[in-house]
């Protein structure tokens, strides 16, 4: 091929390179999955984005991540179907919207809940058109024929039915606790969206009076304006302190209610004084207690947090105000005597930030235990999931094993309205998946269900579950991987797990592969308030999607946080830009082959055998890390392979066939370039898949796309690991010759003689063969090959495993440095021979390693001692000039 014929600009951009071809993809239908097919199918899921805004980093490494295995089964001939949809995200969507018809002088009320969900179905629309973008630009091979959404008519249709079956088995249930409330988006929170962060508080010492005057009670409270909901006051039944007063009453300070001293065996006798005041409307501990006594709660609060009329005089006011408020009054009456600071865990919201207020409400629940304790069961057998790292199983059965009854509904408008109605007069509750048949008589629950109760069934419900006669449910479940990171494993992979098993009995995906959080460089987590947040679209514009994905996905190992910089994104763009310019000099010197003329059957030099082989084990390498979802493993390999071994060495060594006379030489290089490019473009295509696809387009090859070519196997006919040895022993001669010249400042250009002193013929012989690749990579001006040559006078050397070089340097050796360069390289087999003779001293090693692992330490062994008795040599023979 031609210069003129070659397709590719000689400069690598990867903005040229990327724009148009994700469209080619999608026109091709590439990435669309063949259920019509008799290949095994392989299925992924995407962790569904919420439609509240761009995606960030750790989505793009999340889904990166996925891309690369579905690219790599479907290459290996699957039916890979990696499904895209989006979640809803009640809450957050919602405070969006919300925040949207604020700054336009709306509110959600103006509009009615109708016309609100319909702005937020618009809302909807634009940001999913902005992610599918995104997927695009990140290069994602997704199906979109199949996309899905939490919301759409057939999740909805199996969100109602899970509703419905779990109240039919007595598994949801309607009931007043004692719940997570974020006061500033008014609705419900499960315990895990709850963020607990320390914070300076105090602990505020009250007496309050007992009625028939005879003294008072010392109780203590981190939150005093809840004090006007109490309605009583417990003391531990064997506390010989207050045995005396069980069943007298105190007198409420503020309000004047007369209140109850208890015996509760929940008291803790050694805490404070050892008296609590229970205000069973704003504590869920006192809740608990409130039941076993039959105490009134009493409600003081507002769902806003302010103070409600049953707060006296404080109505009106914020909790927080009326705290300050409350703590003064009660000064003034000296009924509170003591603030004693107090560092304590306070509840957050994790969508709001605002503190989380324990508030009495009617809420819909999901009783826990029996769907955690089948979830458990399913990890003691064979068809459990397997968590990587498996360190993260223990996290997820710690949570199921200590989980707590789930709450479900949310005090929001856009979401899945809860399938349940309410008779007006009779108050009888209705659950099913139509209203009743006289629906003038019924009102439909006003509340919404928790987003993560649609998310649970994502790997079923998008298959077309509940009917379970489906072809795609059938076909495509159980999914075969899950990706995404610790962070949400109490929230969606545990959800997943025990609604699997309730509705389809079996795990929802054989593996769950776990990821970290994606820090910056100083290893931060990223943040607005540091400032430091890196928006992967404005990467991807820059250095392209390519750059950004091989970064991503060979940062770390599972389960690690990754440390971005945009220096690793530069050193990325730099290896593509590598690889670039070695498939362009490649391709110019292919001379129009086509894929039906690479032909590898006949002679090939000691670089061709060499890279073969090499290539080979990076094939073997590749795919078994990439089985164990390796990828920083997988990413090693392949820059080693490509970077050290194609381009610094075989591209090299090729221009001495490609330059020469000598056609069978020039075609078996030509054939040997096409086909371990293709291979490694291949390798490397899940990483970087749009240079890849432009390479490989100019390559001769066979297909439509890389993205369906075959996966590489390994082809044992073209290794030959002795052959690959005599390359190494090349490799090492002109290293080491290159070292010296660079010690003693000799350029490559200046021509100086070299000799070789073998031990073998055998050697000789591989040194003789090979000789221009020495004379050409070490530019000796002469080149003397031979047994027990004699080193010349001031001369450098170097010692090789069953050779040692001379370069007589004239003028130019200092023989004091060379002693000392010498000193070091025999401290350095020196500390080769005593780690190889302790792990050989070591008879559980020697015994229970196989023979040839032990063989070859054994040989180790020799070459060292080898190399260490011929700079020992040289060294005296130096001391003695």
């Amino acid at each position: 091929m031609s210069n003129e014929e070659l397709s590719m600009p000689t400069k690598y951009d990867p903005l040229s390179v990327e724009a148009g071809r994700y469209e080619w993809w999608l026109k091709g239908k590439y990435f669309e999955a063949q259920p019509d097919s008799d290949k095994e199918p392989y299925t992924i899921v995407i962790p569904p984005p919420n439609v509240t805004g761009r995606l960030h980093l750790g989505h793009a490494w999340d889904t990166t991540l996925q891309d690369i295995l579905i690219r790599m089964k479907r290459m290996q001939g699957y039916d890979a179907l990696w499904l895209p949809g989006m979640d809803h995200a009640g809450i957050a969507t919602q405070a969006r919207v919300e925040a949207k018809l604020r700054s336009e002088g709306r509110s959600k009320y103006d509009l009615g809940r109708e016309k609100f969900v319909e702005e937020t179905w618009n809302w909807k629309d634009e940001y999913a058109t902005h992610i599918r973008e995104q997927w695009g630009k990140l290069g994602l091979g997704l199906d979109y024929t199949r996309e899905r959404f939490t919301l759409d008519k057939g999740l909805s249709k199996a969100v109602q039915e899970v509703f419905v079956k779990l109240y039919e088995k007595d598994l949801i249930y309607r009931g007043e606790y004692i719940i997570n409330w974020d006061p500033v988006t008014k609705t419900a929170l499960s315990d895990i969206e709850v963020i607990h962060k320390d914070v300076q508080g105090a602990f505020y010492h009250m007496r309050y009076p007992l009625t028939d005057g005879t003294g008072s009670i010392e109780i203590a409270t981190t939150r005093p304006e809840t004090m006007l909901g109490d309605t009583a006051v417990a003391v531990h039944p064997k506390d010989e302190r207050y045995k005396h007063l069980i069943g007298k009453t105190v007198t409420l300070p503020i309000i004047g209610r007369e209140i109850q001293i208890i015996a509760d065996d929940y008291v803790d006798m050694e805490f404070g004084s050892g008296a609590v005041k229970i205000t069973p409307a704003h504590d869920p501990n006192d809740f608990e207690i409130g039941n076993r006594h039959n105490l009134e709660r009493v409600l003081v609060m507002n769902e806003d947090g302010t103070m409600n009329e049953l707060a006296g005089k404080y109505k009106d006011m914020d909790r927080f105000d009326c705290r300050k408020q409350i703590v003064k009054d009660l000064q003034e009456m000296g009924v509170l005597f003591n603030i004693e600071e107090h560092l304590h865990s306070v509840g957050h919201s994790e969508r709001s930030g605002a503190v989380i207020e324990p508030y009495l409400s009617m809420q819909w629940f999901v009783k826990m235990q029996p769907l955690a304790d089948k979830a458990i069961d399913l990890q003691k057998g064979e068809d459990k999931v397997n968590f990587v790292p498996s360190r993260f199983e223990n996290t997820y059965l710690r949570w199921m094993e200590n989980v707590h009854d789930w709450c479900i509904s949310r005090q929001l408008w856009w979401g899945h309205r809860i399938p349940a109605w309410y008779h007006k007069e009779t108050g009888e509750v209705y659950v099913g998946h139509e209203a009743p048949k006289d629906p003038e008589n019924w009102q439909q629950d006003e509340d919404v269900l928790d987003t993560w109760f649609s998310s649970a069934l994502w790997p079923f419900s998008t298959m077309g579950w509940p009917d379970t006669e489906n072809a795609e449910f059938k076909r495509y479940y159980p999914t075969n991987a899950l990706i995404t990171g610790y962070d949400i494993i109490f929230f969606w992979v545990s959800r997943m797990i025990f609604q699997g098993i309730e509705f389809t009995n079996q795990r929802p995906f054989d593996d769950v592969l776990i990821h970290g959080l994606v820090r910056d460089a100083d290893g931060r987590k990223m943040s607005k308030s540091l400032d430091n947040g890196i928006d992967p679209m404005d990467v991807i514009d820059k250095y392209g999607a390519d750059a950004l994905r091989y970064v991503l996905s060979t940062g770390a190992s599972p389960g690690q946080d990754i440390k971005f910089s945009i220096d690793k994104v530069e050193s990325a763009w730099n290896f593509a830009n590598k690889i670039w310019n070695a498939s362009r000099f490649a391709l110019m010197n292919m001379d129009g082959m086509t894929f039906d003329e690479i032909d590898l059957s006949g002679k090939k030099s000691v670089a061709d055998t060499w890279i073969l082989t090499r290539l080979n084990e990076t094939i073997e390498q590749v795919t078994k890390q990439a089985e164990k979802y390796e990828f920083g493993e997988v990413g090693r390999a392949l820059y080693n392979f490509i970077w050290d071994d194609f381009c610094d060495w075989y591209i090299e060594m090729s221009k001495l066939p490609l330059q020469g006379e000598d056609e069978d030489a020039k075609k078996m290089t030509r054939s040997v370039l096409a086909y371990v490019l293709d291979n490694t473009m291949r390798l490397l295509h899940p990483f970087m898949p749009f240079m890849t696809e432009e390479i490989w387009q100019n390559l001769p090859h066979e297909g439509e796309s890389i993205t369906i070519a075959a996966w590489p196997v390994v082809d044992e006919t073209l290794s030959n690991k002795e052959r690959a040895s005599e390359m190494k022993l090349l490799m090492d001669i002109i290293r080491s010759v290159r070292t010296i010249r660079a010690e003693v400042n000799t350029p490559m250009s200046k021509k100086v003689p070299l000799y070789i002193s073998v031990k073998q013929d055998e050697t000789a012989e591989i040194l003789e063969s090979n000789r221009m690749y020495i004379e050409r990579f070490c530019n000796p001006e002469t080149l003397t090959i031979g047994k027990d040559i004699s080193s010349p006078e001031k001369s450098m050397s170097a010692v090789v495993t069953g050779a040692e070089l001379f370069l007589p340097l004239e003028g130019l050796l200092n023989i004091d440095e060379e002693i000392a360069r010498l000193t070091k390289e025999l401290k350095k087999w020196q500390s080769e021979v005593k780690l190889v003779q302790g792990k050989l001293a070591n008879e559980r090693f020697v015994s229970n390693a196989p023979d040839a692992v032990v063989a070859e330490e054994r040989a180790k062994e020799q070459d060292y001692l080898d190399k260490y008795a011929t700079v020992e040599k040289r060294m005296q023979e130096l001391k003695e000039l």
